[in-house]
């Protein structure tokens, strides 16, 4: 039986065998700016992940665990009474607020991404869609038809149509997708610099804390929603943390916010534009915001489509006037 294996495998053309060595071969050459693309992204999803260690992994998947469902237990708990749930939310925040300090020690305290786990940049789905774009030398279908009627010219001969060219802003705006930036090639660790001054620390620190202390101090006034001491805590805890943090990567990084990499840039202008979702808390939201919303609500009543739009409107002023975790943003 081995001899006759032998013989069956030997009578094997060596063109089927190499057969998908060479599809390979030729897939990878086809898309190349592709599979660099994807490579790029792939060296860029540990972002601050130091030698991939399994414990911030692990961390970071409780903390994000956490956050998805948070709401779901605030909602089981209020089920029980006020007391209930507002111990459990001291509880969840107080657990929140231990993994990520754990997640800046873990990553030699560098400051923390609202995110904890990076997000692929580069979807590979999304790369089917692109293989009917424009690359120089195909043509969709409606490409051919729309330059038959405008620009386009039939070659006697081969009765073949050469395609119109395409708009030069298209054309530039498709070759910066394919230019790899030097957050691109930079290592993990240089993504995110290190706090290493005790005004960043404690200004990392107090951002991490705000949650915990806005959410006892609202446990102690919950009989009083318009009362503004929990909010004005809070919202000054969280501004405080970001002037201070400012200050320091002024000081600290080497060109001030000019020498920030693109990854602290966005995470700088996220965290500032959570500052807006203080408008649906607490005491502004009883005082001011919250009249704003019953008022546009009552507008759109009895209008075509415009009712629907404050129907939704009002299912999440409900979630906002009634759960501490629908207005979360770490």
């Amino acid at each position: 039986m081995a001899g006759i294996y032998k013989q069956a495998q030997c009578r094997i053309p060596e063109s089927i065998s190499l057969a998908p060595l060479r599809n390979y071969e030729d897939f990878i050459t086809k898309n190349a700016s592709s599979v660099s693309q994807i490579e790029s992204a792939l060296r860029s999803l540990t972002y601050i992940i130091p030698a991939h260690s399994p414990l911030y992994k692990r961390v970071a998947h409780l903390l994000q665990m956490l956050q998805y469902t948070e709401l779901l237990c605030e909602m089981a708990a209020k089920r029980r009474g006020e007391k209930i749930r507002w111990r459990v939310v001291i509880v969840l925040e107080m657990v929140k607020a231990v993994c990520r300090l754990l997640l800046m020690q873990l990553t030699h305290f560098r400051p923390l991404l609202s995110l904890p786990l990076p997000e692929r940049e580069v979807d590979p789905r999304a790369e089917e869609d692109e293989k009917g774009a424009w690359d120089g030398m195909e043509t969709s279908a409606g490409d051919t038809e729309s330059g038959s009627q405008g620009l386009s010219w039939t070659m006697p001969r081969t009765g073949l149509s050469l395609p119109t060219l395409p708009d030069s802003n298209d054309i530039s705006e498709y070759l910066l997708r394919k230019v790899l930036t030097a957050d691109d090639i930079k290592a993990p660790k240089q993504l995110l610099h290190r706090v290493t001054t005790i005004q960043g620390q404690v200004a990392e620190v107090m951002w991490i804390l705000r949650p915990v202390i806005y959410a006892i101090a609202m446990q102690r006034s919950q009989g009083n929603k318009k009362t503004w001491k929990p909010w004005l805590a809070g919202i000054s805890i969280e501004v405080a943390a970001q002037q201070l943090a400012k200050k320091d990567m002024a000081q600290r990084v080497a060109g001030g916010f000019r020498g920030l990499t693109g990854l602290e840039k966005e995470e700088l202008k996220r965290r500032g534009w959570n500052l807006g979702w203080w408008a649906m808390r607490g005491a502004f939201y009883e005082n001011f915001t919250k009249t704003l919303i019953h008022g546009v609500t009552g507008k759109l009543r009895g209008k075509l489509l415009l009712d629907m739009v404050g129907g939704i409107v009002e299912d999440y002023d409900y979630l906002w006037d009634e759960y501490y975790f629908s207005t979360a943003t770490m």
